[in-house]
């Protein structure tokens, strides 16, 4: 008996210790951090004034600015290939797009494969995705998911998401701008999770300021009386570039009159000029056109009184261009300003770690271009700013070459989950805590387009850039290489692949380049041709579409050079 009582009582003790060993177990373990990921859609470094850029200075995101002065600003942060789907692709997977297998808009994401967010889920954190989705399919590895159709709409957009009565999947259409519906979505499900004792990550996804760039109804004349500086690249020959020659992405020439630059057919009238997608203005409610149309129309009569032409009538249109676009933008600083509050008031904001990018670059009328997909600056360089008061020392500048394809291994790394071999980045971690230097990060960054014909006919093209040259072959129906000396030459104007006195430079460019799509596992099958019969058939639905309504100016063929900066 007394032996059964000892046998107890030791029984016991061992409990109650392993319990205590449990709880000093809990105590000990890092609390994981909540993650808010936020991307807009076609953000312009340019347009955000952390990056001291001129036409920013005129058009300030002073809710952006936060996270970078609170946080942490990457000046060197670039895209694997410059276009939206794409791009969405390389975050959630943390592999190149030939790897995770969505390489151009209208290949099939295959959403079973391994994505960050799945690997959050399965460690006990609560994953949601609010806004625009843009990859196909349902949204896996998410606890909550509530996306954009489509591109999505500015007006009134239909969303996609789980009815909670019937447990079915449905589409429902919300009144209002969907820059505020996701915002407002947003802080609804932080609300709901807030409380909850599980971390988690929200993947926040506008559509603002993607084209064709209609600004909120409180927005529509916010920027009519500021002129913004036109780039000394706007009138540009393209020496030395094939595919810029032949691109069609020059706000002069392409952009559609009605439905991207909301110019009116003649004075008097409020119907759009040139305009093959009308859906955009035609879901508006009565009230909203309403309140358009009078914002707009004083500004459209005075175009039309002013008789505009040649040069003048390409600057109006550059105005136009961003007068838009950056209204458009203000509703997303708003919105950001709203969700950092939100953190703030109710306490989260110490152990949140809150990311603001986009998908890729673009253009502001540099080369006279909008849209993205090329390999200079303007489109690889991505905007990043991120703020994690625990971990990030605030004022903190990055100058590494960082990749969107490092950033599932950073929201890993942070999140104390280990990071699959199989993933293509590096944790940005390392770089944010002062523990590793710029210069032992990366040596060079690697790029791949393959949407080639398709819309805007830009070629197809790879290449690599290091901290101070630019390596590019472009390919398919031409094979042409050009080489930049950033340095030197840091609005690419100038291409040296032919100057002998670089020819040292073009062959250690050419070995990194090489080094580098060994590495990340490039085939041959990544420089497959398109035949002349789809090149021919995507330039004639694109001439279609473009149509002009006889006001569109070409520089390259108009006798006086005098507009050309360079």
């Amino acid at each position: 008996m007394k032996l059964l009582i000892y046998v107890v009582c030791v029984a016991f003790m061992l409990q109650s210790c392993g319990q205590k060993l449990v709880q000093k177990v809990k105590v000990l373990k890092p609390q994981l951090p909540n993650i808010i990921y936020i991307m807009a859609d076609d953000h312009a470094t340019q347009a955000i004034s952390a990056y001291g850029h001129p036409i920013s200075e005129l058009a300030p995101t002073p809710n952006i600015d936060r996270i970078a002065n609170d946080g942490a600003l990457f000046k060197n942060n670039f895209c694997t290939n410059s276009i939206c789907g794409p791009s969405r692709a390389v975050v959630l997977t943390g592999k190149f797009s030939h790897i995770n297998g969505f390489r151009m808009n209208g290949d099939v994401f295959d959403g079973n494969q391994q994505t960050f967010p799945k690997l959050l889920q399965e460690t006990g954190y609560h994953t949601g995705t609010i806004g625009k989705w843009h990859i196909d399919g349902i949204p896996q590895g998410f606890n909550y998911w509530h996306i954009l159709t489509d591109q999505g709409n500015y007006y009134n957009p239909d969303f996609i998401g789980v009815n909670e009565k019937t447990q079915k999947i449905d589409t429902t259409r919300i009144e209002g701008y969907a820059t505020d519906i996701i915002t407002d979505e947003a802080i609804k499900y932080l609300d709901n999770i807030k409380n909850s004792k599980q971390p988690f990550m929200l993947m926040l996804h506008h559509k603002a300021p993607h084209r064709n760039w209609m600004p909120a109804l409180r927005h529509l004349n916010k920027y009519d009386t500021v002129k913004f500086p036109l780039p000394n690249t706007y009138f540009n020959s393209h020496e030395g570039s094939t595919a810029s020659k032949e691109q069609l992405q020059t706000i002069y020439k392409d952009m559609y009159e009605g439905h991207d630059l909301k110019m009116t057919k003649e004075k008097g009238s409020n119907e759009l000029a040139h305009n093959p997608w009308t859906t955009d203005f035609d879901r508006m409610t009565t009230e909203q056109r309403a309140i358009w149309d009078k914002a707009y129309q004083p500004k459209n009569d005075a175009f039309h009184d002013a008789h505009l032409s040649g040069k003048a009538l390409a600057e109006w249109k550059g105005q136009r261009y961003l007068q838009d676009y950056l209204a458009t933008i203000a509703s997303v600083d708003e919105g950001v300003g709203k969700i950092l509050d939100y953190l703030e008031i109710n306490g989260l904001s110490e152990n949140t770690l809150v990311i603001y990018t986009t998908d890729q670059g673009f253009y502001l009328g540099e080369k006279g271009w909008f849209d993205k997909r090329f390999m200079y600056e303007e489109s690889l360089c991505m905007p990043l700013v991120m703020k994690y008061p625990k971990g990030i020392k605030k004022g903190t500048v990055i100058h590494a070459l960082t990749q969107n394809v490092d950033f599932a291994e950073t929201f890993l790394d942070y999140a104390h989950v280990k990071i699959p071999e199989d993933m293509q980045g590096k944790s940005l971690r390392p770089l944010l805590e002062g523990k590793q230097n710029a210069e032992d990060f990366r040596e060079a960054v690697y790029y791949h387009y393959y949407d080639y014909p398709a819309f805007h006919m830009v070629k197809k093209m790879y290449g690599v850039r290091t901290k101070r040259y630019k390596l590019i072959h472009v390919y398919d129906d031409i094979d042409e290489w050009e080489l930049y000396d950033l340095e030197k030459d840091p609005q690419e104007l100038k291409n040296i692949i032919n100057d002998f006195s670089y020819n040292e430079i073009k062959v250690k460019l050419h070995y990194k380049l090489d080094v580098l799509q060994t590495k990340y596992h490039v085939t041959n099958k990544e420089f497959e041709k398109a035949s002349k019969e789809d090149v021919d058939k995507a330039f004639k639905q694109f001439e279609r579409l473009r149509g002009q309504t006889g006001t569109s100016y070409n520089p390259i063929k108009d006798k006086d050079k005098k507009f050309f900066s360079n």
